[in-house]
């Protein structure tokens, strides 16, 4: 993603009110700046951008929109991640475990 991409989804989010004056007026800077973390100095690892990136899905959704959020943060089709929690529920249910805590601790886009 450009930096013109990632301005347009801070206007968006400041638009639907997601983002305060302050915390847009912030994270332009950031953005403008290269991507530097505030106090840091170094610009964040893909896989912690991949992490903040990850939301449940309101659009490709069966239950919670896990699968869906996940499929759009890795690029992986959704049908394949439904199979690999299906595959984890019948290895002794931990598909079912991880599914229920991550539907209550990613949140929805």
């Amino acid at each position: 993603m450009n930096d013109a991409d990632e301005l347009n989804k801070l206007a968006d989010l400041h638009a639907r009110g997601v983002l305060s004056d302050a915390e847009f007026a912030q994270a332009k800077a950031r953005v403008l700046s290269g991507h530097a973390q505030p106090g840091t100095g170094t610009a964040p690892t893909p896989a912690v951008q991949a992490m903040n990136a990850l939301r449940r899905s309101r659009m490709d959704r069966w239950l919670g929109g896990i699968c869906g959020g996940i499929a759009r943060a890795t690029g992986v089709e959704s049908w394949i991640w439904r199979l690999i929690f299906v595959a984890l529920f019948l290895a002794a249910g931990s598909g079912i475990l991880l599914y229920i805590l991550l539907w209550i601790f990613v949140p929805e886009e």
